[in-house]
């Protein structure tokens, strides 16, 4: 066991996990400037075990965070860019003629990218379903079949995906399937003035910035296990559940806005999701507790992606980022009755 490991293994193992996640983001904050809240989310992907699809306009620096990333961790690292003619085999890998100890020819496994630990699926929406389908049980079940043979993945084994929200020409839209095995979403803003000025001054030499190697995969996998044992109060459970509900529009709970824009909700794996992420938030805010705050948080990341809009949203130009806002506002109003409704009084 390495000597981070056993300091998960203490009598505080949640400030030692909180210290390390610091680390990585001081570390990572050496190369890509400012987009804090991308790096807090991918960040917490890889502890916990999730995926991240990260969104934004070419340049600002979506995978230069996700290799930056592996570097400090010091991961098995590999870069796929999609295109409209990648095949599944380009990614999984296949079996391939080689000659054996005895000379005769035998089928032999050539791994592809994703026997890594990060894969970065750059611009994934630029390959086809067929391609794109071909991580599905790579992203859930951590294993690839080819042929008959099952193949497990190593571990931890972290997808971080990009694509871009303006150029539509000569894309495929992600299922719904796939959509849901991302435990977030995460919106990489353009930088401020300030900060591209401190890109520029950081890139002016052409020299990358040097990193330090702050965890393994061991350390990653043990603070992942304590981030998910955080104890959850019922009451704030009981939120996460009532707001993945109220993203359905056939639901009693659904304010007006899901029932007019919205065409599917989000699955139960996202009220999964909102908790897990929002025990990381409340661990980086030094709490030991998660509080219904964690879990607004955690819903945009993890909900904006899950919930598929309708003809009329596109047409009035409703995001879901504001109808979660909007269903944010909903629970707090009801909160008082639990989100249910009264029945009605016996006749006498």
């Amino acid at each position: 066991m390495s000597e981070a490991t056993k300091q998960i293994h203490v009598l505080n193992p949640f400030e030692h996990v909180r210290a390390l996640c610091q680390r990585i983001t001081r570390q990572v904050a050496e190369r890509v400037v400012g987009q804090e809240e991308a790096v807090e989310c991918v960040t917490a992907g890889l502890l916990l075990g999730g995926h991240v699809l990260m969104e934004g306009v070419p340049g600002v620096g979506k995978t230069l965070l996700a290799r930056t990333l592996a570097d400090v961790v010091h991961l098995k690292f590999h870069r796929v860019q999609f295109t409209p003619d990648l095949m599944p085999a380009d990614v999984l890998g296949t079996y391939m003629v080689q000659t054996g100890p005895d000379g005769r020819p035998v089928m032999a496994l050539q791994p592809g990218p994703l026997f890594s630990n990060i894969v970065l699926a750059d611009e994934i929406n630029r390959a086809s379903p067929k391609t794109q389908s071909a991580l599905l049980e790579a992203m859930q079940e951590r294993q690839v079949s080819l042929g008959s043979s099952t193949h497990a993945l190593p571990s931890p084994f972290f997808v971080v995906a990009t694509q871009n929200p303006i150029d539509n020409e000569g894309t495929y839209p992600l299922p719904e399937a796939q959509l849901d095995r991302f435990l977030m979403k995460v919106m990489v803003r353009f930088p401020t003035e300030d900060e591209v000025m401190n890109i520029v001054a950081r890139t002016a030499g052409g020299a990358e910035a040097a990193v330090q190697r702050v965890a393994d995969a061991e350390t990653i996998l043990a603070a992942g296990k304590t981030i998910r044992t955080m104890p959850v109060a019922d009451h704030v459970a009981r939120y996460a559940v009532r707001l993945v509900f109220a993203t359905h529009p056939d639901h009693k709970s659904a304010p007006a806005c899901n029932r007019r824009y919205v065409k599917a909700g989000a699955s139960p794996r996202a009220a999964q999701s909102v908790l897990a992420v929002a025990k990381f938030f409340a661990l980086l805010d030094g709490r030991l507790n998660v509080a219904i705050d964690d879990v607004k948080r955690a819903a945009y990341p993890c909900l904006r992606h899950r919930i598929l809009l309708n003809f009329d949203a596109i047409a009035d130009e409703a995001t879901t980022d504001s109808l979660i806002h909007q269903t944010l506002i909903e629970l707090d109003r009801t909160k008082d009755d639990g989100g249910a409704a009264k029945a009605p009084a016996k006749k006498k």
